[in-house]
Parts: structure tokens; sequence; C-alpha cells
């Protein structure tokens, strides 16, 4: 269990092991690779991040996971894998499921996002990004991109 603030000064615990957080997630996030770039999108007011949401009544993690990729950057994902969960200790504190997956396929036409869209970057280009959002900037995230790398393999490069 890896324990940390993150930049807004808020308590956060982050698992790589399943069901040791207190409370369900009821959110998600995920973290997918295709061609050497990383899916990332950029939320209006946060930035650049990767894609991800609420849990909507009657879905699964991986449903929220696949429904809120295609929202927001329009981009079809299979091969979900569990990779972490973290806990935002804020107020009203929530637990996000972070899976691993593929893309499946990639819509060339424009849709109606919920945010700017699909976003590709490589690792260098996310690295030294100016935009990303908060929590992209984090020690968490630093800690899953370390672990991610472990799993370069999974990827459909």
């Amino acid at each position: 269990m890896i324990n940390f603030q993150d930049l807004n000064g808020i308590q956060v615990e982050l698992s790589f092991e399943k069901g040791l957080l207190p409370i369900k997630p009821m959110h998600v996030l995920v973290i997918a690779k295709y061609k050497g770039k990383w899916l990332l999108t950029k939320h209006p007011i946060r930035g650049i991040e990767f894609p991800g949401g609420k849990v909507e009544e009657n879905e699964s993690l991986k449903e929220a996971a696949i429904r809120e990729v295609l929202e927001e950057t329009n981009v079809e994902i299979d091969n979900l894998e569990w990779f972490a969960e973290y806990m935002v200790h804020e107020k009203n504190p929530f637990c996000k499921a972070v899976f691993i997956a593929n893309i499946g396929y990639i819509h060339e036409e424009r849709a109606n996002y919920e945010t700017d869209g699909a976003l590709w970057l490589t690792m260098d280009e996310l690295s030294n990004s100016e935009n990303l959002s908060f929590h992209m900037q984090d020690q968490g995230m630093q800690a899953m991109l370390e672990k991610v790398k472990k799993n370069e393999g999974k990827w459909n490069d």
C-alpha cells in the first residue's frame, strides 16, 4: 500500500492488491497504449489525463471503463485487466479502480465527446506535458506508471 498526499493536500491510498481498501470502487480509470503511445484525453477544466469516470447504476466496473473510454475518446478497448485501486480521503471519500487495456478499434469520425477527444502521447511527451491534470502529476500516478512498465508486452504495439 502506498500512502501519499495529492497536489491538493488530500490523503490518498494506492493498492496494487484488490480489495484492501475499505470502500468499493465506484469510479474507473483506464491506462491503454497503442503503437508506443498512451491513450489520454484532455478534460476542458483539469487538463490531460487518462480516460475514466463514474460507474453508473447497474453497471460493472469493466462496463463503466469501456463506456467511459468510448465516451471520452471514441476508442473501443478490450482485454481489460484490473491493475490497481486508490482511495481519495476527501470530505466524501471515493475509491477508483484502475484497469490496463488494449485498443480494440479507433473510430475516425468525430463524436460528441465529454472531453476534447483522444490524445495520443509517447512517454516523453507525457512526461514533458505542461497541461497535465493534477492527479497525473502526483506520487500515485508515478507509481502506477512505473509498475505498468513491467506490463509493456501486454500492449498491441
